[in-house]
């Protein structure tokens, strides 16, 4: 089985104090997804599952891409942006990186700004071979919301959620989840709302990120996994266990 894992940023990050990790939300994280591992091999062959994390930017991605204008449709041609954002995001996967490696996961990192690239329409060209190769050799490849290069554009911004989908696509993936900072997708009662099968049905209790964020918050994410063909779920961080059990914890997200 195939599972795709988004670690929200907001999960992992302080996203209201620049360049903050949140310590306890990513080792309990860090935890769950080596305790779901613990039989895989820790030599060659395959992970059992085959998993596939991805991580947003919290406070370390989305702030600076906000102090340089840079988001999923605006650009730059400023190289100080580029390093600005594509190093503060490998500081965070760094982090999450060394959390996985202490719990015995054997997580690699795959950045996408090496990997990726956008057509002067915003079509993006994300090759899944090398996923495909380390997910073959039993790593656990490690991806992230990163810049990214368009033509015309300069660099925009590629999303975690954007990741979560092509790579779910591409690699046909069983199993994709989102972990938030929310036990799911919450109607105007502050309930989770069960299933999702079209965006008309919530458009209306969806809303942007409080905190700064240059990808569109919950709205995206499920436009985003309305687009798969399997099944998807957003969840919070206590149900990340069960999600990696083969559970569909909080809200299932599924086009008719």
């Amino acid at each position: 089985m195939t599972t795709v894992l988004k670690l929200g940023g907001s999960v992992i990050t302080d996203k209201d104090r620049e360049e903050t990790l949140d310590g306890a939300a990513l080792e309990t994280a860090a935890t769950a997804i080596g305790s779901a591992l613990e039989g895989s091999p820790r030599g060659s062959g395959r992970a059992a599952p085959e998993l596939v994390i991805v991580h947003g930017g919290g406070s370390f991605g989305h702030v600076n891409a906000s102090e340089h204008g840079v988001s999923t449709t605006s650009g730059s041609h400023d190289v100080g942006a580029v390093h600005a954002i594509h190093g503060a995001m490998k500081t965070l996967n760094r982090f999450v990186l060394d959390r996985l490696l202490e719990q015995g996961v054997r997580a690699v990192p795959v950045h996408p700004f090496s990997l990726g690239a956008r057509d002067t329409d915003g079509t993006l060209t994300l090759p899944s071979e090398p996923v495909e190769t380390l997910l073959a050799e039993g790593f656990v490849p490690v991806l992230h919301g990163d810049v990214v290069a368009q033509r015309d554009a300069g660099v925009t911004i590629i999303s975690g959620d954007e990741l979560v989908t092509e790579l779910a696509t591409d690699l046909d993936a069983d199993h994709v989840g989102l972990c938030s900072t929310v036990p799911g997708v919450l109607d105007d009662d502050g309930a989770v709302v069960d299933r999702i099968d079209s965006y008309e049905d919530v458009a209306a209790v969806l809303g942007a990120s409080e905190s700064t964020d240059v990808t569109g918050g919950m709205a995206a994410k499920v436009e985003a996994l309305l687009a798969l063909e399997a099944e998807a779920s957003i969840f919070g961080l206590e149900a990340l266990s069960a999600f990696l059990e083969g559970e569909s914890p909080g809200t299932t997200i599924a086009r008719e």
